[in-house]
């Protein structure tokens, strides 16, 4: 009897003392409210006990006070302290930046910070925030060019199709990403043409000292009975490492407080590393920062000396504002600096996107990067992370600038970008690519471009040098699919027009040659260093085969667009449906050396459910 008194008294007692704590939670933003600072110091400044906030900016911890004064502490943003009781419900934080130098925002190691858990328990641990969690939907900024989908057009009214071309493939990544964390992406995530260039095809080399191939194919098409599916690939002339040009590079890193996540600046490092051991000694890189401001953190310095330049990027560490525009000009700068003729003379831009203080605007940004491609310097642009992540406005600026877009999810993409792909992703070996398509309308009747929307041209820009298009690397691939619409078939709902009143729109007559040919591919490019483009020309005739003896990487290829319509809810994804794309997809996979055709299943696969569990509710 005497243990059960014990007992219940020390619980009594321990009741009293939990019913005098409270649990306060709070979060800790940027001076604007948009973006949360992950890492920032949170503590009871009477008691110097405290805690660290997470990666989406929030706190937790228990107090027996009935009032005290919160302490706020931000690498790079002035300290706030803020007068806390009882009543208090969620405590909001908003936290300005400092006007410091960079040596004040960068620095050399996550500090280790004590936490108290108020009742006691003291835990050593790092500064660096936990892994993202789903708190991080609530505050989810991302942001995406929004992207009205191609229709039909008829030949007869408009017979060509006018584009340019795109090696990047950071939506696949993004889909990937998002697929993998359980949810489905927003619908201007997903550029159905990058998720077709993701993969690697099995296009010839190119001949007679032309640095692209183009091949053509036409096949049934495979999600709507009556129309066909023509293919478009190009093929870069692959460069030995040994010949590649000697490289001068600036890697441009953003070390701002929003790049703080494991999936940000360490995910960075790691990626940089990668590149790193790829170098020569007749290369040379430099390392230039950006948080509150712009600096220097490595001078060019030659590929040979790699321990340097890593420890240099081992250096580093995330805190501040985003200066992203300051961080351009000085890369930039450093890079003219030590400009290689013939060379292959870079900034390569790691970063979220998030480009908040100083001269940042869009059509600034866009300018500096426009006059720097003409003398010689490109941009490439490698995302990170996601939450605040701006895509839109980083495929711009790799657009404006000559340079590939990616974004990196994982070490494995890191890898493929830097390892596998090393000379695609930083030797240009024609640029401004641009491709028309004539159709003949003696065979075709209409016609829609899968994908490729936020590509097209105009077409009198084809033939006009000063337009700006893409760029291809060496060994890349391009792929593009056309749904065409035979004569004597049926048109699309929706894809008519009135008749016209005063044009002619009555088939020309055609010679016995053209009566053949299905469409004709021209291709413009220019030298790397050159002004004036060059013409490329290919014939495809009226030959179609069955979809299922079409050539394998065309059937891979028809899967990976499928699955993207599906994903976008395309009005033309006719009878597409998840189980075929995998059925597709698994016999279209091939030798898949690097397994990418098998992990696209598995993401059909989780799409797929995805769906069925939405249709659920």
């Amino acid at each position: 009897m005497k243990k059960i008194t014990a007992w219940m008294l020390c619980a009594l007692i321990a009741f009293g003392a939990s019913a005098q704590n409270k649990t306060y939670t709070g979060l800790v933003l940027d001076a604007a409210g948009n973006h949360p600072l992950p890492g920032a110091r949170v503590l009871v400044k009477e008691t110097s006990q405290g805690t660290v906030t997470d990666a989406v900016g929030r706190f937790q911890f228990t107090a027996p006070l009935d009032s005290f004064t919160l302490q706020v502490l931000f690498t790079g943003y002035q300290p706030v302290e803020r007068r806390v009781s009882r009543a208090d419900a969620e405590i909001r934080i908003l936290m300005h930046a400092q006007q410091r130098a960079l040596q004040e925002v960068v620095v050399t190691s996550y500090p280790v910070q004590r936490k108290v858990n108020m009742t006691g328990a003291m835990v050593t641990m790092s500064a660096r925030p936990h892994s993202f969690v789903k708190a991080e939907d609530r505050y989810n900024t991302n942001d995406y060019s929004p992207i009205n989908e191609n229709i039909f057009h008829r030949v007869k009214r408009k017979p060509l199709s006018t584009f340019s071309s795109d090696v990047d493939r950071a939506s696949y990544s993004q889909v990937r990403q998002m697929l993998n964390s359980g949810q489905l992406p927003p619908v201007d995530a997903v550029r159905v043409e990058e998720l077709i260039n993701y993969f690697d095809y099995a296009y010839a080399a190119p001949v007679n000292g032309d640095p692209v191939a183009i091949h053509t194919d036409l096949a049934t098409c495979p999600w709507k009975k009556g129309h066909l599916l023509a293919r478009i690939g190009l093929q870069g002339k692959q460069v030995p490492a040994a010949d590649l040009p000697a490289s001068n590079l600036v890697f441009l890193l953003d070390v701002s407080g929003s790049m703080y996540a494991d999936n940000k600046l360490p995910l960075v490092k790691q990626a940089f590393k990668v590149l790193v051991q790829q170098l020569r000694p007749q290369d040379r890189v430099a390392v230039v920062v950006y948080a509150g401001a712009a600096g220097m953190v490595l001078p060019s310095t030659s590929g040979g000396h790699k321990m340097k330049i890593i420890d240099a990027l081992e250096s580093l560490t995330a805190g501040g504002s985003t200066a992203g525009g300051q961080g351009i000009q000085l890369a930039y700068k450093t890079a003219q600096e030590h400009f290689i003729p013939k060379g292959n003379n870079r900034v390569i831009l790691a970063t979220d996107g998030d480009f908040n203080v100083g001269p940042s605007s869009d059509g600034a940004l866009q300018r500096i990067i426009e006059q720097e491609r003409e003398k010689g310097i490109f941009l490439s642009v490698l995302g990170f992370g996601m939450g605040n992540y701006k895509d839109n406005k980083l495929e711009t600026l790799a657009d404006k600038g000559n340079g590939n877009y990616a974004y990196i999810d994982n070490f494995e993409e890191a890898r493929r970008t830097f390892v596998t792909e090393f000379g695609g992703t930083l030797f240009t070996i024609a640029k401004d690519v641009k491709l028309q398509v004539e159709f003949n309308p003696k065979f075709v009747q209409a016609y829609r471009l899968v994908g490729y929307e936020n590509r097209l041209l105009n077409d009198e820009d084809f033939n006009d040098d000063k337009k700006d298009a893409g760029d291809m690397g060496a060994g890349h691939t391009v792929t593009a699919l056309y749904e065409i619409v035979p004569v004597n078939v049926p048109m699309p709902e929706g894809g008519g027009t009135d008749p016209l009143k005063y044009q002619e729109t009555a088939a020309v007559k055609h010679n016995t040659a053209t009566a053949t040919e299905a469409f004709t591919v021209k291709m413009r490019y220019k030298e790397p260093d050159g002004k004036k483009s060059k013409l490329l020309e290919k014939v495809q005739s009226t030959r179609v085969v069955h979809f299922q003896q079409s050539p394998e990487d065309l059937r891979m290829a028809a899967a990976v667009a499928q699955f993207g319509m599906l994903l976008r809810n395309s009005q033309f994804s006719g009878s597409a449906n998840y189980d075929h794309i995998i059925g597709l997809a698994s016999g279209a996979k091939g030798r898949d050396a690097e397994g990418y055709r098998a992990e696209f299943i598995q993401l059909v696969k989780k799409a797929k459910l995805l769906q069925e569990t939405i249709a659920a509710k």
